[in-house]
């Protein structure tokens, strides 16, 4: 009996705390995403490894790519879909760089932004 009762203070314990965080990482940088825009739209972060936290609050699926001063894209997170969050790291050197979502259509729809790293 015990052992039953002390295996399901695990399990529920566990439940509580979840397999993935489903709250903004410490230190993160969060980004909130809809239709067509990101807010904020100019984000500033220091040089090495950068940590976002995207929110999808939109009615679509959406990511955050970046693309460097020669127009060259850097790193492209993974899809966020609609109500969900997602964290997502890169290294990047210091520069100006262009955020903007991947997806056909978006960017030309006004969803972009400038990212600064110092």
């Amino acid at each position: 009996m015990r052992t039953a009762v002390a295996g399901l203070a695990v399990a529920v314990l566990l439940i509580a705390c979840g397999g993935s965080s489903s709250s903004q990482p410490a230190g993160s940088t969060m980004v909130t995403m809809t239709e067509f825009k990101f807010a904020p739209s100019s984000l500033s972060v220091s040089s090495g490894k950068a940590v976002f936290w995207l929110v999808n609050s939109g009615t679509t699926q959406h990511d955050l790519a970046i693309r460097d001063s020669s127009g060259n894209t850097v790193a492209t997170s993974e899809l966020v879909s609609v109500g969900d969050q997602k964290e997502f790291d890169v290294n990047l050197s210091a520069g100006t760089y262009t955020i903007f979502c991947s997806q056909p259509g978006h960017e030309a729809s006004g969803m972009k932004g400038t990212l600064t790293v110092t």
